[in-house]
């Protein structure tokens, strides 16, 4: 029925943009992988301390996703990561959480 791949990140305050400039010119590649649907960056809410971001990836199943963890794009999407794009811009490691549909409506 689905999977949705989140991680959760915490911005520091005034780095928003900075943030959200590395995933839009980032390559993806998931459209290459089997069972990708959709991906999301989300703005949450705005704290003291930091402003709330989300990555929503939708998968047809947690196997397809699975499969993108072992993938060549994976490795290169991941290569770079918590180098100097994200210094000072991120506040600690992202939070992943993973969920299986249980129920759909649309």
């Amino acid at each position: 029925m689905g999977y949705i791949a989140m991680n959760r990140f915490k911005i520091a305050p005034g780095r928003e943009a900075d943030f959200e400039e590395v995933w839009k010119s980032r390559e993806s590649r998931l459209k290459e992988l089997k069972g990708f649907r959709e991906f999301r960056l989300l703005k949450g809410p705005q704290n003291e301390d930091h402003t709330l971001y989300s990555s929503h990836v939708l998968w047809d199943s947690r196997e397809d996703f699975e499969a993108w963890t072992k993938s060549e794009q994976f490795r290169d999407a991941h290569r770079n990561a918590g180098k100097s794009k994200t210094e000072g811009v991120v506040v600690g490691p992202p939070n992943f959480e993973g969920f299986e549909t249980v129920l759909h409506e649309s």
